[in-house]
């Protein structure tokens, strides 16, 4: 069963009913799924959860969806958390771990939070779903809805990855290609929403993908035995992973699951789109939108993120950082990721490693320290990207 209690706004702590289908909250902040984790702690010993099945929702307590017949799930989370010793020696961090995305239903971290956000609105009565996607989060949302059985509505970028728009073509969603950038799809989804009646779930405007996103972070612990890491690098474009894992770590410590340490979290972009990272390095609370916004990895390609406030708090209070590569160096990343551990990652994915790399020039990890890099999808998807490159090369 799931202890949430409500929901509450993350700027102002303003309480909202959980029972209502809510986008943003009134001060237009996004708004997070709140729990009795004094319950949770007195009617789950974390030993427990060995004999639960290995998806995300073994944390179904921790989890929004409050009558389990809602649940919408094609077997995502508890992906594996693979060694890279032979990478991370190459490197100079021997002790370097991946955590692989790739492996989720529909190919991507975006499958976990689709499935919570489509289980919750299915459960509150919603007959619609929107999305807003630059690409992988628009395949998972038609398969979820698929299995939902809800409508579903997709506006992707014109240049989307071809396979992204033919998975979200062959689920049956409704899928329109705009002229432009996410955020023109954005626009799009919100001109149309009310008067066509769909429930938007775009990223950090509904409160339940987040919590899809944050099973990375209890399953990062579990399959650490509850010692997390030093580091985590993250690829950003709306950031929900990052934060989603911030707000799992947090809620684990409240749990007594963890104990005080906690992660350095690294947020990686692409150079011809780093807002984050602009604001970061200037000192901001929050971050401007990026004008002409281009990138090969087009998870990246994100140039304003509703969560922005929230990466940056938990980057800055993590003692983390931010950083940007560039196209050749995240497809360096992809190939060296390939051929040293097997993975074949997405752009987004390499872009790790090549952060990674770049920290070590800095002096901003030790040789000594543990860190983990997620690779957020399959490079499968992505095979247009990897042609034009070898095209060029």
């Amino acid at each position: 069963m799931s202890f949430l209690i409500d929901l509450i706004c993350t700027k102002s702590g303003t309480a909202y009913d959980k029972t209502r289908l809510l986008n943003l909250s009134g001060e237009g902040a996004p708004l997070f799924a709140r729990y009795d984790l004094d319950a949770v702690r007195e009617a789950v010993p974390k030993e427990s959860l060995a004999d639960r099945e290995p998806t995300m929702w073994r944390y179904a307590e921790v989890l929004p969806v409050e009558d389990p017949r809602f649940r919408v799930s094609l077997g995502e989370g508890f992906t594996p958390l693979l060694q890279a010793a032979s990478l991370g020696k190459q490197v100079g961090v021997p002790d370097l771990l991946i955590k692989d995305e790739g492996l989720n239903p529909t190919g991507s971290f975006k499958a976990r939070g689709l499935s919570v956000a489509i289980s919750r609105a299915l459960e509150l009565g919603a007959t619609d779903v929107a999305i807003p996607t630059a690409g992988n989060a628009g395949g998972a949302m038609a398969a979820y809805a698929a299995r939902a059985g809800l409508r579903a509505h997709v506006f992707m970028p014109k240049d989307v990855p071809k396979a992204n728009f033919i998975e979200a073509k062959i689920l049956g969603a409704n899928v329109q290609l705009i002229e432009g950038l996410i955020s023109d799809c954005g626009r799009a989804v919100a001109e149309r929403k009310e008067a066509e009646g769909w429930f938007d779930v775009s990223t950090l405007k509904e409160p339940y993908r987040v919590e899809g996103k944050k099973t990375m972070g209890y399953e990062l612990a579990e399959q650490l035995d509850w010692e997390l890491p030093d580091v985590i690098i993250y690829p950003t474009g709306g950031g929900t992973g990052l934060i989603g894992m911030w707000k799992a770590f947090a809620e684990l410590g409240k749990l007594g699951w963890i104990g005080e340490k906690r992660p350095r979290m690294v947020s990686v972009q692409a150079d011809g789109c780093a807002p984050i990272v602009r604001a970061w390095e200037a000192g901001d609370e929050a971050a401007e939108p990026w004008e002409d916004a281009h990138t090969i990895a087009s998870g990246l390609r994100v140039p304003g993120a509703v969560g922005d406030f929230l990466m940056l708090r938990a980057i800055r209070d993590s003692g983390g950082c931010a950083l940007s590569v560039t196209d050749d160096e995240l497809l360096q990343g992809v190939s060296e990721i390939a051929a040293y551990t097997g993975i074949f990652a997405a752009p987004e994915g390499g872009a790790t490693l090549a952060c990674l790399k770049k920290m070590i020039e800095r002096g901003l990890v030790g040789r000594d320290e543990r860190v983990v890099l997620f690779n957020t999808g399959t490079g499968l998807k992505y095979l247009e990207a990897f042609e034009s490159k070898r095209k060029n090369a």
